[in-house]
């Protein structure tokens, strides 16, 4: 999933070493990692990499935080709120938000509510789950494979 279409090409090396790397030396993908988000902040695929190498590393909370991040640059580019709870109150206006930012934002927001869930916070996601019900009604991002989770936990 791309999420930076003009990823700049120093961004998109940085990303590739880290991605060769992640498998053979995590602490070298993370500082390559870093040093992408330190280059181009604004670039919504450093989050995203940065977020799906901490989980793969069970770094739970490291995970978190960066997926927060995330969402705040996200809304930032987008121009909306990174609360989820006030997008949901104002549903018209959501519609007309930049299409990137937006695609980012529900992506990260379901991957939040995973990580919840994993930090065993289960009405924490499933209020996030809740807002993505809401904020995508068609389930294009696939909250609902989330949501079948976490229901099978309380089962």
């Amino acid at each position: 999933m791309l999420f930076c279409p003009n990823i700049p090409a120093e961004v998109n090396q940085l990303l590739q070493m880290a991605v060769a790397a992640t498998s053979i030396d995590p602490s070298r993908a993370e500082k390559l990692f870093l040093q992408a988000q330190t280059l181009d902040s604004q670039c919504l695929q450093t989050y995203f990499a940065l977020y799906k190498f901490y989980f793969f590393h069970k770094r739970l909370l490291d995970a978190e935080r960066m997926v927060l991040a995330g969402l705040e640059e996200a809304a930032r580019q987008g121009g909306f709120s990174s609360d989820s709870h006030l997008l949901v109150q104002n549903l018209i206006q959501w519609q007309s938000y930049d299409q990137d930012s937006v695609l980012f934002y529900c992506y990260t927001l379901k991957a939040l509510a995973f990580i919840k869930l994993r930090l065993g916070l289960r009405t924490e996601a499933q209020l996030i789950l809740s807002h993505l019900q809401q904020l995508d009604p068609e389930d294009l991002f696939g909250y609902s494979v989330i949501r079948a989770l976490a229901a099978g936990l309380v089962e």
